[in-house]
């Protein structure tokens, strides 16, 4: 599409830079409430992780104690039979204790490793509660600095962008009237990518080629559409020069 109008090459690299920049700061705005949601979600996890680690070595001391306790247990029968065994009645009762005995003592000895190994997983444990506070402790301070930038940052980006809409609307007011609806209908369509420069012979947007004439009427500063993707296109100043 083309018309007779003429706009200024300047006006529209003015135009496009206008429209990347409203399009990097609302990018930014929009980026502080989902890194908001990142990071709640994030501490969430923590504070999951640190519950199920808790969990995980409360069950397991509960279970290493009440191994104590049976292994109390287990030291009192065995007690009680070395007892019993100095008052046996007869060699059939003598023998049967003593069998007794060594059976007790030796699940009282497997009793006594599995206790030591679950001493060494309880440590284990404690490391790991200890690593999930300290993670925890991280992401909470990493969602404070988010909220102290986004409540600092904020203010500044939407005065940016103000001052920028003021500056668009400007721009576009200048731009002659049997152009500008060609103009809006391409920016509803597009946004920030409504237009592109010409690189050489290519479109900025698409890497399509622009025919030679069409190259020359943008050097004429006569506004051009590429066909191919329907960008406005413009020569960039440093292929002016």
């Amino acid at each position: 599409m083309s018309t007779d109008s003429n706009v200024t090459v300047g006006a529209l690299r003015t135009l496009h830079r206008i429209h990347q920049q409203l399009a990097d700061l609302k990018d930014r705005l929009d980026r502080g409430p989902r890194l908001v949601r990142a990071h709640e979600a994030n501490l969430k996890r923590a504070e999951e992780q640190l519950t199920r680690i808790r969990d995980e070595a409360h069950r397991f001391r509960v279970t290493t104690d009440q191994k104590q306790v049976d292994l109390k247990a287990s030291e009192a029968a065995i007690e009680k039979r070395k007892r019993q065994l100095n008052e046996a009645n007869d060699n059939r009762e003598y023998q049967a204790l003593r069998e007794e005995i060594a059976a007790a003592v030796a699940a009282k000895d497997v009793l006594e490793i599995e206790i030591l190994e679950s001493l060494e997983k309880l440590d284990s444990y404690h490391q790991k509660v200890k690593e999930a506070e300290a993670a925890l402790a991280k992401t909470r301070q990493e969602g404070e600095k988010i909220h102290r930038d986004i409540q600092d940052n904020e203010p500044k980006v939407r005065g940016d962008l103000a001052r920028l809409e003021v500056e668009l609307r400007h721009c576009e007011a200048a731009l002659p009237g049997d152009f500008r609806e060609a103009y809006h209908r391409v920016v509803r369509a597009k946004g920030e990518d409504a237009l592109a420069p010409v690189h050489g012979e290519f479109c900025g947007g698409c890497n399509q080629q622009i025919p030679l004439n069409m190259v020359n009427s943008l050097l004429l500063s006569r506004p051009l559409f590429c066909k191919a993707c329907g960008r406005l296109l413009y020569i960039p100043e440093e292929a002016a020069k």
